[in-house]
């Protein structure tokens, strides 16, 4: 085996090792389930701020007829 099959064969190794290491990290971060949590986590917001949204105008229908 030469030296430079020896080379090529260490760099993609060194390659291999470096992909798996940057998927392994990017889906702990992410998560597999990502996407669906992100869009929960949206629709919770939206909720929340129609929730304030009623709130906010059932006060003023309340509150704003004793000045």
């Amino acid at each position: 085996m030469s030296a430079q099959t020896r080379q090529m064969i260490g760099s993609l190794l060194v390659a291999a090792i470096i992909v798996a290491v940057t998927i392994i990290a990017v889906t702990s971060k992410l998560g597999p389930t990502s996407a669906a949590e992100l869009e929960q986590r949206e629709d919770r917001a939206k909720e929340r701020q129609e929730q304030r949204e009623e709130r906010l105008e059932e006060r003023e229908d309340s509150g704003g007829e004793g000045g």
